[in-house]
């Protein structure tokens, strides 16, 4: 299970150099994602994608979740109309409630893909101002050391928490 620690940094170079140091202690690049305003050159600075700056996760999981619990509504309400009785319509009802889910997470997806992220809102202002956030994906036993690194080397580095967890496939 990996956490997700948030550092505002006042610079590039600042960037640059915790990018190496935490090269250096072993952390994967694929598990630092960087973001600044439109304009600001990271140059080879992993950048953060589509998934960290969308709210695409959060929507597929509504999605989900609402166009689950209406095709089971659905799926209670065709049965009669079908003509079957309850335990000869589990299919219908199983089918049409994995088809609404289906199509919620599509259609909620496709709305989350074009939002912000809703996690990221509180850090608009210090990305407008040309702050870079730091976004990096730690194991659960490593959040602590790691953040120390950080803060020992570059007070500069302003700590914004620890998301609790992050999904797994991003």
């Amino acid at each position: 299970m990996r956490r997700r620690l948030y550092f505002l940094l006042p610079q590039v170079e600042s960037a640059r150099q915790i990018h190496n140091e935490l090269l250096l202690a072993r952390v994967e690049e694929r598990h630092m994602h960087f973001m600044a305003k439109e304009g600001i050159d990271l140059k080879d600075l992993p950048e953060a994608n589509l998934l960290q700056k969308s709210d695409l996760i959060h929507g597929l999981q509504t999605g989900l979740i609402y166009g689950g619990l209406a095709g089971i509504f659905a799926g209670f309400a065709a049965v009669p109309l079908i003509g079957l009785t309850l335990e000869s319509g589990g299919f219908v009802v199983l089918g049409i409630t994995v088809f609404g889910a289906l199509i919620g997470a599509w259609g909620a997806s496709m709305v989350g893909i074009s939002a912000p992220n809703l996690r990221l809102k509180g850090f608009e202002q210090e990305l407008e101002e040309g702050h870079i956030l730091l976004m990096l994906d730690s194991p659960k036993g490593r959040v602590d050391g790691l953040t120390q690194l950080i803060r020992r080397y570059h007070p500069e580095a302003d700590a914004h928490g620890v998301e609790p967890t992050i999904p797994a496939f991003p």
